[in-house]
């Protein structure tokens, strides 16, 4: 039985990425390090996989295949407001792309992470 999704996040930084979700996204965690290791795993909340078709993007490109990381927000415009007050970089958004509205927030020593705030139904409360 599949109990739940875990996600790993690759960092150039692995210290200012474990402190950008703990201090400025505010995730729970435990520390599942062990000798030298500083493993701190982050509790993120309900969960959804979405599997979407490499293909035509938007400016015209084709998307290869690749892992991305979104999550989701119930108003984006206040997360990004609360997420500035301490101390996040936007590298995009908010945009509107009909189907939610999408921000792109930097994250230290790794690649970007969306923040999403969906139009749709959502899968995770199923």
């Amino acid at each position: 039985m599949i109990l739940a999704c875990h996600t790993l996040v690759y960092s150039d930084d692995a210290d200012a990425t474990r402190a950008f979700f703990r201090d400025v996204l505010g995730f729970a965690n435990v520390d599942a390090g062990t000798g030298d290791h500083n493993w701190l795993i982050f509790r993120t909340g309900p969960s959804e996989l979405g599997v979407h078709p490499t293909g035509p993007m938007r400016d015209g490109t084709t998307s290869p295949r690749h892992h991305a990381i979104s999550f989701v927000v119930d108003d984006l415009d206040a997360t990004m407001a609360d997420l500035r007050a301490k101390g996040a970089e936007f590298s995009s958004g908010p945009d509107d792309h009909g189907y939610g509205i999408v921000a792109m927030v930097r994250v230290p020593g790794a690649d970007d992470v969306q923040l999403y705030q969906p139009r749709h139904r959502t899968a995770y409360g199923l």
